[in-house]
């Protein structure tokens, strides 16, 4: 069954559904070279979490700056030289008041607004449409629960992406290495050379504003399902059945990876999910049913 999957997984690469899900699309989540913030929001759940950071770094860079300024001064104003006599007193309440009450304040502060930010991200709406992932060691699985179809999701040049019967140029692919043949196969997939290591061969598409509510569960060890983009990240842990949701906002191609340390391939653990039109999505999910329903699935630690 295992194996009847991951030829499903490697079809999809080889097939239009792809093409018909990425076509015009732009890559908007990924990582990039030298880049020292976020990625750029596509969820409002997103949107709050950078407004948060931005709130807190407000915070902490003023009470930092307002320590250092204490220190410097009873440097310079109470060293030796500038006060030979030093102070006997022991105490002094106001102060001690102060620096209780005012820590006190700033946390309630900031509590007023992660906490609701937190509820949201772990309030799961009613979904448009529901997606269950499981991970694997090494890969992910993905199961349209209201449309009973599945597929897998391998990292393009992984060994489970190679193979030679459906393209005679993987004979040419060193797993995981960035050579000229690797770069091939990722332009005929659709992809960028800057994309090594993040595309798959096959991604979750959803539709534009719509609510997508993921199950997550893991299939042998802890994985975890992230896409820095919209927000989210969840534990995928065998035996149990998480959820999260987003809604993403703007159509593109959004990247993510496993989160959690899941053995010796879990470099090799990519997420990869298209934000489309309506329309798109009607037309991929068309072709994905006829591609993927009544496939063998594997067996689920996790049920629905």
């Amino acid at each position: 069954m295992k194996n009847a999957l991951m030829l499903s997984g490697l079809f999809s690469g080889l097939s239009s559904l792809p093409a018909i899900a990425q076509e015009g699309l732009e890559t908007i989540g990924k990582p990039t070279n030298g880049g020292l913030g976020f990625q750029p929001a596509a969820t409002e759940l997103a949107e709050g979490i950078h407004s948060l950071d931005w709130m807190i770094l407000v915070i902490i860079t003023v009470v930092c700056v307002f320590v250092a300024g204490l220190l410097l001064y009873a440097i310079l104003r109470f060293n030796r030289r500038a006060n030979p006599t030093a102070a006997s007193f022991t105490h002094n309440t106001p102060i001690e008041i102060a620096w209780t009450v005012v820590p006190i304040v700033i946390l309630v502060f900031i509590g007023s607004f992660s906490l609701p930010e937190l509820f949201r991200q772990q309030e799961i709406p009613e979904g448009d449409i529901t997606i269950k992932v499981t991970g694997y060691q090494w890969y992910w699985g993905y199961e349209y629960v209201d449309h009973g179809f599945g597929f897998d999701s391998y990292l393009i040049g992984s060994p489970a992406s190679l193979d030679e019967d459906e393209r005679a140029e993987d004979a040419d692919v060193t797993p995981f290495v960035l050579d000229d043949a690797m770069r091939k196969k990722l332009v005929d997939a659709g992809f960028n050379e800057d994309e090594f290591l993040l595309a798959t061969t096959t991604s979750v598409v959803v539709p534009v504003g719509k609510t997508v509510v993921m199950q997550v569960t893991g299939a042998d060890v802890i994985h975890s399902w992230t896409i820095p983009a919209f927000g989210v990240k969840q534990d995928a842990v065998p035996g149990r059945l998480a959820e999260l949701w987003f809604k993403a906002d703007k159509e593109g191609i959004y990247f993510g990876q496993c989160s959690e340390l899941c053995g010796k391939d879990h470099a090799y653990m990519p997420i990869t999910v298209k934000v489309v039109s309506q329309e798109a999505y009607d037309a991929w999910l068309e072709g994905a049913i006829e591609e993927y329903a009544g496939l063998p699935q594997p067996y689920q630690v996790a049920s629905n």
